[in-house]
């Protein structure tokens, strides 16, 4: 302390406010990162249940509704690449293979009586 009560006196309110002053920046930017923090976390929750439709803006389905869309697709791929293996294997003659077997067997008894 300087002894002369003003400049003392200056010298305890510079202090506090510069102490409130950093402990407002500090408190600012904290609630500046936890602002972006929750937004984030609102985002995720938006995409999680989907988002109904609004002026101009298409309705956005949500994540357990296009994983339904997904098993949808894949039980239809499912059936599609059963048939298609039945065509490609040999079986009781009415598949794929066995119509090209046919026509290569023909082909080769052509090809030898030539």
């Amino acid at each position: 302390m300087t002894g002369v009560p003003a400049v003392d006196l200056a010298v305890l309110w510079a202090g506090i406010i510069a102490a409130v002053g950093g402990a407002g920046a500090v408190l600012y930017r904290w609630w500046r990162s936890a602002r972006r923090a929750l937004r984030r976390v609102g985002q995720v929750l938006t995409d999680w249940a989907g988002e109904e439709a609004r002026p101009g803006v298409p309705a956005r389905p949500g994540v357990m509704e296009r994983l339904c869309g997904i098993d949808d697709r894949l039980s239809t791929l499912d059936r599609r690449t059963t048939i298609i293996e039945h065509e490609l294997h040999p079986n009781s003659g009415s598949s794929l293979r066995d119509a090209v077997d046919r026509v290569d067997a023909r082909t080769a008894r052509l090809d030898k009586t030539s």
